[in-house]
């Protein structure tokens, strides 16, 4: 816990004084009150409980003054808290290769039943925007609330040929930033299945500078990309992720299927598709988000769960200052109805109330 005017903690040093002299004015009670005969048959009347609790409203009052003054010094501390993030993109992965069914029934259900699970665990104001890439890639939702719409955009996939991973996260770097110079008609080409540079793709004005931010440092958006395979054509994954990095913005990755790879036919051909671990986990590193891996619609499910959480609440450095004042407060109120509850000295007649305070101040 750091403190935003730590000068003020020098305060507490009242605290120590404060229970010097609340001993002295005991001690002083005693020497100014009557000398009673017998102070034994008093104090095994009394009892200790009664003894000991007539120190709890001063040391609860000595609590708050403490709470109320750790408040003034303005304290920061690390909690949760909902996240600030607004907008999230799927960008899902519908190549032929989403048809193999080692993960049951097979990847490309899972993975809707999956996202749609996900989806439905959103708090409402979150907003999600859904890309499909193969390979080309075309945006299925624009971010909106509506989980209707959403839900009717994941059932209306179509499987394609070619995986353009690359092509996934820049579209969905787009839909973020619609004014970022992305050439949303390269990214849907489906006739160039070539490799593509970042450059074909993208238009930097001249009139416009841009200035790279932190990686992860953009908490209004995020973007999930869901994959098989390799990529095949389109942008380099990895420059597309250097792309979101300067922009701050996370890229989680989540691989789908077996990391040995399976064959699959599709349209009379067949081809052996091999999950390309390393190269979600760099496109996650490079943005500062995760990598999961998920071989079973079991993993897939529990993989958007965590990341629900993960999105829907975040741990940042908040000042807690409000919090130390209720604290403070809520211990003054209770010190004095204690205080009142316990000695009734409202209630009581003037000279038993005395006289209470006189054997009390007697007994050790």
């Amino acid at each position: 816990m750091v403190f935003l005017w730590p000068t003020l903690l020098w305060l507490l040093l009242a605290v120590p004084l404060l229970v010097a002299l609340y001993a002295w004015l005991l001690h002083r009670r005693k020497q100014q009150a009557l000398n009673y005969p017998s102070l034994g048959l008093v104090r095994a009347a009394l009892g200790p409980g009664q003894r000991l609790r007539r120190h709890i409203p001063p040391t609860l009052f000595l609590l708050a003054l403490v709470a109320l003054l750790l408040a003034a010094a303005r304290p920061m501390a690390v909690i949760t808290l909902p996240s600030e993030q607004q907008t999230i993109v799927l960008a899902m992965d519908v190549s032929g290769s989403m048809r193999a069914t080692d993960v049951e029934p097979d990847r490309l259900t899972a993975a809707q039943n999956a996202a749609k699970a996900f989806i439905a665990e959103l708090p409402r104001h979150v907003r999600v925007g859904i890309v499909a890439f193969a390979g080309s890639a075309q945006l299925a939702q624009l971010p909106t609330q509506s989980h209707e719409d959403l839900v009717k955009a994941i059932d209306s996939f179509q499987l394609q040929r070619g995986t353009a991973t690359g092509n996934g996260i820049m579209l969905a770097l787009a839909t973020l930033f619609p004014n970022a110079g992305i050439d949303i008609a390269a990214l849907g080409e489906r006739q160039a299945m070539r490799p593509r540079s970042l450059d074909e793709v993208t238009r930097q004005d001249p009139a416009k500078t841009f200035t790279p931010v932190a990686p992860g440092s953009y908490n209004s958006a995020a973007i999930i990309m869901l994959t098989d395979g390799q990529r095949t054509t389109g942008v380099d994954p990895l420059e597309a992720a250097q792309w979101a990095a300067d922009r701050g913005v996370r890229v989680y990755t989540v691989g789908v299927g077996t990391v040995q790879g399976e064959t699959i036919g599709f349209e009379g051909w067949s081809m052996r598709v091999r999950l390309d671990e390393e190269t979600l986990k760099a496109v996650a590193l490079r943005t500062q988000a995760e990598y999961f891996h998920a071989a079973t619609a079991a993993d897939l499910k529990k993989v958007y769960e965590t990341l629900s959480s993960r999105l829907t609440v975040e741990k940042r450095e908040t000042e807690v200052s409000a919090l130390l004042a209720l604290v403070g407060a809520a211990l003054a109120v209770l010190a004095a109805g204690l205080s009142v509850g316990w000695l009734g000295r409202e209630m009581e007649p003037p000279h038993r109330a005395l006289a209470k305070q006189e054997l009390l101040a007697l007994i050790p």
